[in-house]
């Protein structure tokens, strides 16, 4: 914000139609980590195991689609250096990115220690740590996606 009024250089970037996908899956995957967790707290290991997979592969699929993202700037000639505006949102979605990498990592750590029943209803610290830090990366996604398209 305070980028945006100390200059007459902002130009707002046009916002590629997929991060509303991207935002729909980052949230789905959120309601699946609780569905899982829901499961667990019910003693279905098997089901647990499905609803924090499908969390899994709708995190890898939000990945994919800021790629998408990112590629269709890029088609469009819309770099990092093309202004303020467009740094700020190659910047902060990268560095989302990022995160949901580790978090992503973490969520396949977890799904593979589940599988092999070393997490459980009784083991439950890394699966509430995973899902808390991935619940905090979809809030964190939600106000980028107030801020690029409130502010531009």
């Amino acid at each position: 914000m305070a980028r945006r009024s100390s200059g007459t250089d902002w130009v707002s970037t046009p916002k590629p139609h997929i991060l509303w996908a991207n935002t729909v899956l980052l949230v789905a995957s959120s309601w699946f980590v609780e569905m899982a967790r829901r499961q667990l707290r019910h003693k279905n290991r098997t089901a647990f195991n499905g609803w924090w997979t499908g969390a899994t592969a709708l995190g890898v699929l939000f990945l994919i689609g800021q790629a998408v993202a990112w590629n269709e700037l890029r088609a469009r000639g819309i770099y990092i250096a093309s202004g303020p505006s467009t740094s700020f949102f190659y910047v902060l979605t990268a560095t989302h990115a990022a995160h949901v990498i580790v978090a992503v990592a973490a969520l396949v750590y977890v799904d593979v220690q589940a599988i092999r029943f070393r997490l459980g209803p009784a083991k439950r610290t890394g699966i509430d740590v995973s899902a808390i830090f991935w619940h905090f990366l979809d809030g964190m996604w939600l106000c980028l996606m107030a801020l690029f398209y409130l502010l531009g």
